[in-house]
């Protein structure tokens, strides 16, 4: 039987549950993930029900517009992730789940740092072979590209 894991934001205004067995975390060393310090855990996306806060998740969408990643608008806690490289799942933030131990699972590291960039003017620290973007390809929410 699959365990169910509740989480939340910081304020606990977005809530949310997984149903899911965790059996591994990931880092990842991509430019965004290095800043925020994200220690995940890979779910489906039918294993992630928002239970309430829908409205106060904040979406940034950056480089290919394929990852999203959401945030709590009222305390800025990045709470999960929908995966560039698998978009039907969902990273998800393991310290936002209540009374999970994260000393019990290996961590695995993933490499993000060599995907490519799709951006006409990526920022120098930014890594990744740089492929010029499309117009097409720009994402709804963006930074500079």
């Amino acid at each position: 039987m699959v365990s169910r894991h509740p989480g939340s934001c910081h304020c606990g205004g977005v809530r949310f549950t997984l149903d899911s067995d965790p059996i591994e975390l990931t880092t990842c060393d991509c430019s965004l993930c290095v800043k925020r310090n994200a220690l995940m855990v890979k779910v489906p996306e039918v294993a992630l029900h928002i239970e309430q806060g829908e409205q106060l998740l904040s979406l940034y969408v950056w480089n290919s517009g394929r990852a999203k990643h959401y945030f709590c608008r009222r305390c800025g806690i990045y709470v999960f992730h929908r995966k560039r490289a698998a978009p039907d799942h969902f990273g998800v933030n393991i310290f936002c789940l209540d009374g999970f131990d994260a000393t019990a699972l290996p961590v695995r590291a993933t490499e993000g740092a060599g995907m490519n960039l799709v951006c006409d003017d990526p920022r120098p620290e930014w890594p990744g072979p740089r492929v010029p973007a499309m117009r097409s390809e720009k994402p709804a929410v963006s930074r500079r590209c």
